[in-house]
Parts: C-alpha cells; sequence; structure tokens
C-alpha cells in the first residue's frame, strides 16, 4: 500500500510540474537571482548588498540585513538560495530547504525568517486560481523533528504534546486588512491520532486564491513552543514558484500532494 500511495504521488507531482511549466503568466521562480554576493555565504543572497530587498519579476519580496562586523550579521525578510542540505541541524544551517533544493528539481528558491516579511505587487492584484509551493527550512524542520538547546521536540516525549507551527499571510490593499487571512500549517500535533501527526518536509501547493485582491502580503507565525521572550521555534519557512496557476484538475491533485504526502511522511 506504502509502494502504491507514492506512485501515485510520483504521478501526481509529474502533471503538477507540467501543470507549472506549460501554464502562461509570470511565475516567480526564483532562478534568476545572483547568489554568492561579495562578503556573503556562497549559494545565498540575504540582503548583504544592502539594497532593502528585491523586485523579482515585477514583484517586490522585502529584506532588511544588518552588519555586525567580524563577520557577524542579521537579516529579516526574505533570502534566496541554492542550499541542498537536509540532514544538518542548527541556525548553522538555516539556508537550506528541508526538501533538499526548490520546488519540481529547480535549483534555486526563497526563505523568510521572522514576522514582518511582506511582498509588494506595482498595483492591485487578483490571486484567484494562483497559488505557490512552500516548505520549511532544514533549521525549522529538525528543530521540530528532534528538539535543540532553544526550542522543544514536537510532541513531546510522549508524543501527545498537541504541538502546531502556523504559518499566516493576511492580505493588505493600501495598508489596510483585506478578506481573511489564510493559515498554513508547517507542522501540526494536535491530533487525537499521534499516527497523524506531521511536519511538511516536501514541497507543498498552496492555492492563494481565498486572498483575493490585494497589493501587498504580510506573513507571520504562531507556535505551540512560545517563551517569555516569543516564539522559540525557529521561524523559517521556504517559498517557491510564487504565482502558479492553480493546477487542473486541482482537486485531484491537491487531494493527492496534500493527502498522500502527508501519510508517506507520517510513515517514515
Amino acid at each position: 500500500m506504502k509502494q502504491k500511495a507514492l506512485s501515485v504521488l510520483v504521478y501526481a507531482s509529474t502533471l503538477l510540474g507540467f501543470a507549472l511549466a506549460t501554464a502562461s503568466g509570470a511565475v516567480v521562480t526564483f532562478e534568476s537571482v545572483p547568489l554568492g554576493a561579495p562578503n556573503g555565504p556562497s549559494g545565498v543572497w540575504n540582503g548583504q548588498a544592502g539594497t532593502g530587498g528585491l523586485t523579482i519579476d515585477g514583484v517586490n519580496f522585502n529584506n532588511s540585513y544588518t552588519d555586525f562586523g567580524g563577520g557577524s550579521f542579521g537579516w529579516e525578510g526574505f533570502a534566496y538560495s541554492n542550499k541542498t542540505d537536509t540532514t544538518t541541524p542548527g541556525f548553522g544551517n538555516q539556508f537550506s530547504s528541508i526538501a533538499g533544493g526548490g520546488a519540481g528539481g529547480s535549483s534555486q528558491y526563497a526563505l523568510s525568517y521572522a514576522n514582518g516579511a511582506s511582498i509588494k505587487f506595482t498595483s492591485n492584484t487578483n490571486l484567484t486560481d494562483l497559488g505557490t509551493s512552500i516548505t520549511n527550512t532544514t533549521y525549522a524542520g529538525l528543530s521540530m523533528l528532534n528538539g535543540d538547546s532553544f526550542a522543544k521536540k514536537f510532541g513531546g516525549i510522549s508524543g501527545n504534546d498537541p504541538d502546531f507551527f502556523k504559518l499566516t499571510i493576511t492580505g493588505y490593499v493600501g495598508g489596510s486588512v483585506v478578506g481573511s487571512p489564510l493559515d498554513f500549517y508547517l507542522a501540526d500535533f494536535r491530533f487525537e491520532d499521534n499516527s497523524r501527526d506531521y511536519i511538511i518536509n516536501e514541497w507543498t501547493f498552496l492555492n492563494l486564491s481565498p486572498l483575493g485582491t490585494v497589493d501587498e502580503l504580510r506573513f507571520s507565525y504562531t507556535s505551540s513552543d512560545t517563551g517569555d521572550f516569543g516564539i522559540n521555534t525557529p521561524v523559517y519557512f521556504a517559498l517557491d514558484n510564487f504565482l502558479s496557476p492553480v493546477p487542473e484538475p486541482s482537486a485531484f491533485l491537491l487531494v493527492m500532494l496534500g493527502g498522500i504526502g502527508a501519510v508517506i511522511r507520517r510513515r517514515r
């Protein structure tokens, strides 16, 4: 049964890749972003140039970068990477996607860190029938899976703790909230049946249609592992193929990728 589920998932993934590759429209793939700026990490753009963000295919992804000297730096917003390390835990591996590269086998993808990340459009943009691919970073994914010196192992020692890590996307027009926020669970251990608990470790398509028409998207996080100084879970996610058309037949593909993919992750 597991092999059959895997075969269906691969077939569905192939169809999804074909749909994305052949659909018309300006899909933001991040493949054109120059990586490895002077004095920055190889294979990464995290704002070293001090531009305050990048505009890619007419869409602006914010970034705030601070150079503390001595090789130390801080950044927020969006960065870009081609890192493929899925096994090394900790902050030193903050620029890798847990899927081991970009969506659909691509090389480059975006990552976001901290509350306050935003995407701005040049004009009001209707997101109906558009979506994006999302997954965890290796740093966040392994932290939730095993715990570390700052954050707990999701599920706790017993495996029964109802932990979760949620990404919320909120739409704006002219600086005011429009519509209802869209939630995406990067990890969810709230099920009565522990075998249903999951941490996202593959690229997963998210339909952005419920956000409607916007000129800006803002991203925020909620976690069950929160202390006096805020969220303990590393607040990162990875993003690729932004503004992809919702593939057809959407119901079949989303059920295959979302449902069967989750089963495979749970059984690993």
